[in-house]
């Protein structure tokens, strides 16, 4: 569970962790039965990060939940937001994540933001980046932004993607 230390808090800081929290728990129950329907085993990892919920299944063959490109990863994600909602009444920014996907997807982004600043830096001209989903896009606009470069989105949905500036 999440290893938080509530007394710590500032005022209201505890309010919004216990409401993560129970967003969390709600997702995990979703996703729990969910497993069991579909007769798959997988452990449960619930957790706060980033002002949101975010809950990982890992364990035994669930790439079949990952899908091609992590379009049924999305989706799961989706349909636990909507479960999510239903019980609390509260639109639900929580992640999910299953067998690291995610984690490994955060990992190759990061590096591909830093790796394209660079070159940007270097060069003095703008790369455009292949499309990507706003989750995606967030992640390389951070790196990009950390390697002291800005970036921008453009394009439109599906399509849209980053392009790196230079300084």
């Amino acid at each position: 569970m999440v290893e938080t230390d509530q007394a710590d808090a500032p005022a209201g800081e505890g309010d919004r962790i216990s409401r993560l929290e129970q967003e969390g728990d709600i997702a995990a129950d979703y996703l729990e039965e969910l497993l069991d329907i579909a007769d798959l085993d997988g452990d449960l990892d619930i957790d706060v990060e980033a002002d949101r919920a975010a809950v990982s299944i890992v364990g035994g063959e669930l790439s079949q939940l990952v899908g091609r490109d992590g379009k049924v990863l999305e989706a799961l994600q989706e349909l636990t937001r909507l479960a999510v909602y239903r019980e609390t009444g509260e639109r639900s920014r929580l992640m999910l994540d299953i067998s690291g996907y995610r984690a490994d997807k955060r990992t190759r982004l990061t590096q591909l933001g830093a790796e394209t600043a660079a070159e940007v830096a270097k060069s003095g001209e703008p790369v455009s980046l292949e499309p990507m989903s706003p989750f995606e896009r967030k992640i390389v606009h951070d790196a990009v932004a950390a390697a002291g470069l800005r970036s921008e989105s453009a394009g439109v949905e599906p399509r849209r993607y980053v392009v790196v500036l230079p300084a």
